[in-house]
């Protein structure tokens, strides 16, 4: 009987967790022991998993007088630059399509293409007389995707509305 060791309410708690994701090659969990303020961390592949996993794990639990802190972190394995873009513009009609490609020294590039359509809005400045400015998709991500490691084009195809 000297091997008998008593495991915290919150110890046995991130053992039940663990227990429930053990076969789960998404989700992997990790504990923090400090004395006064033990976390529990659930790392987890997929946004979706991770996503319904922070709805449905409360974000504290309460042990007595000890409060575990339990926090649920994506952690997307091929989360490259290209995999963002895809992500952010999903569904947007601004995009005619993204893609990856080898140079000829097996190097891989970037494309994150746009339709082909002028894009015109108002902006008022000196540079248009009636204060609009006519640009293309690819030239507003230049702008505002600044140094962000893709190259932004236009389509060569024109779609006509």
């Amino acid at each position: 009987m000297n091997n008998l060791k008593l495991s915290s309410p919150w110890t046995t708690f991130y053992h039940q967790l663990e227990e429930l994701f053990k076969n789960d090659p998404d989700v992997t969990i990790g504990m923090i022991e400090d004395e006064d303020d033990p976390t529990i961390k659930l790392f987890v592949n997929g946004e979706d998993k991770a996503d319904a996993l922070n709805k449905l794990l409360p974000r504290q639990k309460t042990f007595g007088n000890i409060v575990v802190d339990i926090r649920v972190i994506p952690c997307n394995k091929d989360d490259t630059k290209i995999d963002l873009f895809r992500r952010a513009f999903n569904g947007n009609s601004a995009i005619s399509y993204i893609k990856s490609v080898s140079d000829p020294f097996e190097n891989k590039v970037d494309y994150v293409v746009f339709e082909n359509k002028v894009v015109q809005f108002f902006n008022d400045d000196i540079s248009d007389i009636n204060g609009n400015e006519t640009t293309l998709y690819e030239d507003i991500a230049r702008e505002v995707f600044n140094d962000a490691g893709v190259f932004f084009c236009t389509d060569t195809e024109s779609k006509v509305l």
